[in-house]
């Protein structure tokens, strides 16, 4: 999609970016009513994913010449910074689904699923499963389809299925009778779909990250997946899905900032030695506010730049020039490598600074602060952070781009 393109009208019927953008903070209040006490029972947010279909914002990424409003790179990953602020759980839960409509809108028309765009556009939301607990190595595919007749039967058991219990289709991996590795995108109400609620992590509990059994479940010919994950694009999506990480943790430590600056207006006593009558005129309680303010700022503001580096890339595959978009995809890799470092140092920080405004009041289970850095540190787990450095190191010192070009963690 080009920058030209994203400021056409949209097509007929279809919401226009600008009114799309416009739904965003009335969604975000939405979602936010009630998110730590949602944390707190363990209650999976189907509601905000039903208000994320009506809204249409999953349409977002597509560009007008599909029918759709055109949104770029920015746009999508401020939403799911927006998102985040309200419940990071329900940002994170989105990773799949704009993953995959990314990769469907940068692909060639014979390498998108049949019907693919009509879905995004009727607010259709996917997720899927490809990691599997138990191989020798993180990515081996153990799940089998096999031939039956007509159709395949697929069996096994996937993990990290993230977002999947909110969508309507999953795509998920398996290897073929001939030892191959195949993808296939289903209906996730087909029969022998099984998804658990079963992750125990101890932060991101609500984004349904646990497991999906597979139990002879049909596949027919036409849903088989024709797109390439390791490819230029595949590299491309791969960025963005770290970067779509970054921005969930982004969104939640805006929530630290609402949630602090909330306890100390409605709540928080000056300490004990304090010369202040009130929490919001005790210095060291402003000085703590200020600079949770001032990190969050930090943050949106590298997350923003790597938004930025990836709308680069995607325009550059418009320019069909090999060698500009394999410039860009390192570049953008490298930018958001740096994000997701700065983040690893801020986030957490943040999170834990915000307990300085209240003392041992602020560690009640009722508000439930602590979700906070149990979200974000979650979340920065997600890929080895002194990988990433490392990496980045021996780029600059050494021009290695080797993992750079994996199309896995950058």
């Amino acid at each position: 999609m080009t920058a030209t393109a994203s400021r056409l009208p949209p097509a007929p019927g279809s919401p226009s970016r600008e009114a799309l953008l416009a739904r965003i903070p009335g969604l975000v209040a939405e979602i936010a009513k009630g998110a730590a006490q949602r944390d707190l029972d363990r209650q999976l947010p189907f509601e905000a994913f039903q208000l994320f279909r009506e809204s249409g914002l999953g349409a977002l990424r597509v560009p007008v010449e599909l029918g759709g409003p055109g949104g770029t790179i920015p746009d999508y990953i401020e939403l799911i910074a927006a998102l985040g602020s309200a419940d990071s759980n329900v940002a994170h839960a989105l990773r799949s689904h704009f993953n995959y409509v990314e990769n469907l809108v940068l692909s060639s028309p014979d390498q998108r699923d049949a019907g693919a765009i009509e879905r995004v556009l009727a607010g259709k939301l996917f997720g899927g499963a490809h990691t599997e607990q138990g191989t020798a190595r993180p990515g081996q595919v153990t799940t089998t389809i096999t031939r039956r007749g007509a159709s395949w039967r697929l069996n096994g058991r996937k993990w990290y299925a993230t977002g999947t219990a909110f969508a309507d289709y999953a795509s998920f991996s398996a290897v073929n009778e001939d030892g191959e590795t195949v993808g296939v995108l289903l209906p996730v109400d087909r029969p022998g779909i099984r998804i658990l609620d079963d992750w125990d992590g101890m932060g991101q509990k609500l984004t349904a990250s646990g497991g999906v059994i597979l139990e002879d479940v049909e596949v027919f010919e036409h849903e088989f997946a024709r797109r390439s994950l390791e490819n230029q694009v595949g590299r491309h999506c791969s960025t963005l899905r770290q970067l779509h990480l970054a921005a969930s943790a982004a969104g939640a430590v805006r929530n630290v900032l609402s949630d602090g600056i909330d306890y100390v207006r409605r709540q928080a006593r000056s300490a004990a030695h304090s010369p202040a009558e009130t929490a919001r005129e005790d210095h060291f309680v402003q000085q703590v506010i200020g600079e949770i303010a001032a990190n969050s700022l930090a943050i949106d503001t590298l997350v923003a730049e790597g938004a930025r580096a990836l709308q680069h890339t995607a325009d550059t595959f418009a320019t069909g020039d090999a060698d500009a978009i394999e410039a860009s995809l390192v570049a953008s890799a490298l930018t958001t490598a740096r994000v997701q470092l700065v983040l690893g140092q801020l986030g957490p920080r943040t999170a834990e600074r915000m307990f300085e405004l209240g003392g041992g009041s602020a560690t009640s289970r009722k508000y439930n602060f602590d979700r906070h850095w149990r979200n974000i540190r979650t979340v920065l787990s997600h890929n080895p952070l002194l990988h990433k450095s490392r990496v980045v190191g021996d780029y600059l010192l050494n021009g290695t781009t080797t993992h750079l070009k994996e199309g896995k963690v950058f």
